[in-house]
């Protein structure tokens, strides 16, 4: 998507946005609230009703890159449940259950797992946002390859 785009479709009310990731997820028969792509994300953080929450590794964070101003709650690779205990901890202590959050990873595969498991755990506006950070392997979608503004620290 070119800065064109996004702009021209800037005006769209945040509202419709989250309406067409609910119709998503429904489509989708996700249990977490929505499926959200990279501009829309950007739309929504930028409207100031969503909270984007990267769940990638720090070296990830770090190295690849990030979008500026986002939390890092890595999502635990082991998957064990005292690992994911302590990621929904993490999530409580930083986020109220009521807020829209849009977790980030790599490619949207570690964040729909993040969405699914707030979702189980009462966070009720729990969205992925779909192709991730870097984009999905070889497709040439994402954040980045979308032109939405990201910082490398």
């Amino acid at each position: 998507m070119s800065g064109r785009d996004l702009k021209d479709d800037a005006v769209e009310a945040p509202e419709a946005i989250l309406a067409r990731a609910g119709a998503r997820a429904r489509k989708m028969a996700l249990s977490y609230a929505g499926a959200i792509t990279p501009a829309e994300a950007y739309r929504l953080r930028e409207a100031g009703v969503a909270t984007i929450v990267d769940v990638r590794t720090q070296p990830e964070y770090h190295l690849v890159g990030h979008v500026a101003g986002t939390p890092l709650i890595e999502w635990p690779r082991e998957g064990d449940r005292f690992a994911l205990a302590g990621f929904l901890e993490e999530l409580r202590a930083s986020f109220d259950p009521t807020q829209a959050l849009l977790f980030l990873c790599r490619s949207g595969v570690r964040s729909h797992f993040a969405a699914q498991l707030a979702a189980h755990a009462g966070f009720g506006s729990a969205y992925n946002v779909l192709e991730g950070f870097e984009g999905e392997s070889g497709a040439g979608n994402g954040w980045r390859n979308a032109g939405l503004p990201w910082e490398r620290v």
